[in-house]
């Protein structure tokens, strides 16, 4: 079985000061052969953090744009992993997707499924899994034969009580398994 850590949000230092090193510890303990971040690092140096325990795969998040390495990351990436397919992207659409959203969410409200729809269109109908950041919602839901994943913020948390979170995915023959892990601070 190969087991990818997934991250996303973590907002350093503009929100939290540092990534809790529980967040560290778990993927160690796990024995992650990669890490996905799906995007909103804020400063790009926090990847070399995670690079210590595993090979790091980022995508830019509408708070990647401030500093020049945020912006050099791309907005969506497809990635291959023992025959799974996976795309990565942030989920903010770039900046006319993120204005859009925002009108959405201010005169209609948040909506999982309307944000999941949105992303299946931004990847080829093979991908096996979609994960993505932004909303700081964990999600883990299959949709027309596809797994959409977000691990919920590791930084700042808005509304929600379970705490910081990162994920995991767990790929064997084929086939893949989401979860969510808490991270102690």
């Amino acid at each position: 079985m190969l087991t990818i850590g997934v991250v996303a949000d973590t907002h350093v230092p503009d929100r939290i000061s540092a990534v809790p090193a529980g967040a560290f510890e778990i993927f160690r303990q796990q024995n992650v052969a990669a890490i996905l971040h799906a995007g909103d690092l804020s400063d790009p140096r926090i990847l070399d953090d995670f690079a210590a325990i595993a090979p790091v795969y980022a995508v830019r998040g509408n708070r990647d744009i401030w500093r020049r390495t945020g912006r050099e990351l791309p907005l969506k990436r497809v990635l291959e992993f023992e025959g799974v397919i996976i795309g990565m992207t942030h989920g903010h659409g770039g900046l006319g997707g993120y204005l859009w959203e925002k009108v959405l969410y201010y005169t209609v409200g948040f909506s999982t499924e309307r944000v999941l729809r949105n992303l299946a269109t931004h990847f080829p109908a093979d991908t096996d899994i979609i994960v993505f950041g932004h909303t700081h919602r964990p999600v883990i839901r299959r949709r027309n034969g596809q797994l959409f994943f977000n691990p919920g913020s590791l930084g700042p948390l808005y509304n929600f009580a379970r705490g910081p979170l990162v994920g995991l995915l767990q790929i064997e023959a084929g086939n893949a398994r989401a979860e969510l892990l808490r991270v102690n601070l």
